[in-house]
């Protein structure tokens, strides 16, 4: 079935069809309808954080505990989830973490432009770019399997008009995930200084298996124009 879908909205979608099961975020444009869309899906507890930071801070607290989890923040929110989200590129994911960044290219509703794909290799993690609505969709799948399969939280960044332009989506049904086994592990999940020496090592190893990803995934493509 295909439905015409903004990128916020293709965002939602897919990410209920990939078996997600909390979202949360801050508003600001252009990303709020990201949640708001979220919302309409029953299987999915949503809820608005008081800031940025704590959207965070919730999401991987529930992929900790074993769900697929989301958070959604325009760009300067990022900022002000900075101090969590470079903890947790060391502690990893249990279950599918992914970090949303709308970025304003233009200042349409933002005090600056910055370019938040420079936050990825900065905190050490996996970083998709999709280019329309139907990426927005089929790349929150990837998204959510690269986080598990590597260990890692996904910065997902898209841009303003990205997200509020509207494209045909091809949609699927919803694949249902079953919770990850939640073990005690203070070694990963608390990042005192001796634990996170250790697992700075474990992030290294882990950027040069992302980059191997990187080399060979069908999401990285080159598509030829008329050269005439």
């Amino acid at each position: 079935m295909k439905k015409i879908m903004s990128g916020n909205e293709a965002i939602a979608r897919g990410a209920w069809e990939a078996g997600c099961t909390f979202a949360a975020a801050y508003p600001g444009t252009p990303s709020t309808e990201i949640l708001e869309n979220i919302a309409q899906y029953d299987e999915i507890y949503s809820e608005w954080s008081p800031n940025e930071k704590v959207a965070v801070e919730v999401a991987c607290g529930a992929s900790i505990a074993g769900a697929r989890a989301l958070c959604a923040m325009k760009h300067v929110g990022l900022n002000v989830a900075a101090d969590p989200l470079f903890t947790i590129a060391y502690e990893g994911a249990n279950g599918g973490l992914v970090i949303i960044s709308t970025d304003d290219p233009g200042m349409h509703s933002s005090q600056n432009e910055q370019d938040n794909r420079l936050y990825a290799p900065h905190a050490k993690v996996a970083m998709i770019e999709p280019s329309d609505s139907q990426e927005c969709k089929d790349y929150i799948k990837y998204a959510f399997e690269i986080s598990e399969k590597y260990d890692t939280p996904v910065l997902f960044r898209i841009t303003t008009r990205i997200a509020h332009s509207k494209g045909v989506v091809e949609v699927s049904e919803r694949e249902e995930v079953e919770f990850k086994p939640y073990e005690k592990n203070v070694k990963k999940y608390v990042m005192i200084p001796g634990h996170a020496r250790i697992k700075h090592v474990e992030v290294e190893e882990r950027l040069k298996r992302l980059k191997e990803l990187s080399n060979n995934t069908p999401l990285n493509r080159i598509e030829w124009g008329d050269k005439k």
